[in-house]
């Protein structure tokens, strides 16, 4: 029951304060600081969203100038006299004038290769660095601008 009257006693208080014309010009300028205030930071999510809409644009725009850009070296090269050449030997088994062909079997080339070991022997090999040896080196190639060789 105290309780109650406690709490009636405070609404009482807070409805008397309404009637008081400073205390509500300050709830309105309250709310309209707050409203200012969620303006900005609205606009500022805005402008950071398309700020990184902009840079992945900038990004592929790059990309697909590169792209360009070797397709055309790519044009220029199949346009040399040195690509007609190498395309004639592959495609066509043409060679130069005064060229001769030889034709090897297949058993005496193999015959005098050699077998190279296999990657999972490669990798093998390497002594395994523990994960606190690994880490430190990690964070010196970064301090020193070292590519990472992990």
């Amino acid at each position: 029951m105290i309780a109650k009257l406690k709490n009636l006693k405070k609404i009482e208080y807070f409805l008397g304060r309404l009637n008081d014309v400073r205390f509500i010009g300050q709830v309105i300028f309250v709310i309209i600081v707050l409203l200012i205030s969620w303006s900005g930071v609205k606009s500022i999510q805005t402008n950071y969203n398309l700020q990184k809409q902009i840079t992945a644009l900038r990004q592929q725009n790059s990309l697909q100038q590169l792209q360009d850009e070797n397709q055309k070296l790519q044009n220029q090269y199949y346009q040399t006299n040195q690509y007609l050449e190498l395309s004639a030997r592959q495609n066509l088994g043409l060679a130069a004038s005064g060229e001769k062909e030889l034709l090897v079997p297949s058993q005496v080339a193999l015959s005098y290769t050699v077998d190279l070991p296999s990657l999972d022997k490669l990798s093998t090999s390497a002594p395994k660095k523990s994960a606190i040896q690994s880490n430190f080196q990690s964070w010196i190639d970064f301090f020193l601008h070292r590519p990472n060789n992990m």
